[in-house]
Order: C-alpha cells, then structure tokens, then sequence
C-alpha cells in the first residue's frame, strides 16, 4: 500500500469512527431527551388533572349554590301565591257579605265638627255598644268599591313583598 492509500484508508476510518459517535450520541441524547421529556408530559398531565378537579369542584359549588337559591325562590312563590290567594279569597267573602247586607261598612264622623249634627253623649250609657264617636254607615256598591281598592292594594303590597324577597334571595349569593 502506498501512503496515499494508507492515507486514505486512514481518513476513511476516521470519516466513520466520527459517524458512528455522532450516531451514538445522538442515540444517548435521543434517549435523555425521551426521559426528560415523559417526566414532563407526567407533570403535565398532573397539572390537567388537578386544574379539572378544581373546575368540577367549583362548577359542583355553583350548582349547589343556584339549586338553593331555586328552592328559596320557589317556597317564595309558593308563600306569595298563598298569601295572594287567601288575601283574594277574603275580599270576595267580605265583598259577598257587603252584598247580602250581612256586613255594613261605616266611617267614624268627626265627633268636633258641628255641622256632622253627631252628639257624643259625655259619660257612656247603655244604649249602644260604641260609646264613642258616632258612624255613618256607607252604600253597599260604595263599600264594595272600597273593599275592591283595597284588594288591588293588599295584592300590590304582597306583589312587592314577593318581589323584595327575590332581590334579597338573588343578592345573597
């Protein structure tokens, strides 16, 4: 062999001792890597789990909260309703009894007033129950009109109870 040659060989063999120790070490880097890189995807699927948890935990919480705050709402309807309902049934017995003229509605007259003709008696007798001012006592379709204003205004007051009661109810939270 001529030193050319031996030359040449001896750069060949260089050429692949340097290719096999690149291939080595890129297979070494290539498993490091592939550790390094599971522990992170471990911690990250981790971090997943722990971040859903959390979520399921507090959306669970909500739930809870807005399914009591339903309930509250509902047993506020059904009070409001009731009391809706027995306020509208008496104004239509007390309207009914107005109209048989089982019920007289009357009004106090002013016992000071000289022109009302209403003369109080100083010391009460026993002629009457009411011993003190006189009454005058009301049409019956006056007084069922009467009455009807103040359904509308019982039914108000217990509308806007029931409408506070849900402010509060949903404020709460």
């Amino acid at each position: 062999m001529t030193p050319v040659q031996k030359l040449a060989s001896l750069a060949a063999l260089i050429l692949l001792a340097m290719a096999v120790s690149f291939g080595c070490a890129w297979q070494v880097q290539d498993w490091r890597y592939d550790g390094k890189l599971a522990k992170q995807a471990g911690q990250f699927q981790t971090d997943l789990d722990a971040i859903g948890n959390a979520a399921t935990t507090q959306a669970r919480a909500e739930q809870e909260k807005r399914l009591a705050i339903e309930q509250q709402l509902a047993i506020s309807d059904q009070q409001h309703t009731k009391e809706l309902s027995d306020a509208q049934r008496n104004q239509a017995l007390l309207g009914d009894r107005l109209a048989t003229a089982d019920v007289r509605l009357s009004v106090l007259l002013d016992a000071t007033d000289s022109a009302s003709g209403c003369n109080v008696p100083a010391t009460p007798g026993a002629v009457g129950v009411v011993h003190a001012a006189c009454r005058a006592q009301l049409d019956p379709a006056h007084a069922q009109r009467i009455v009807g204003i103040t359904d509308a205004g019982d039914q108000g007051l217990i509308a806007l109870r029931a409408c506070q009661a849900y402010v509060r109810a949903i404020t709460r939270k």
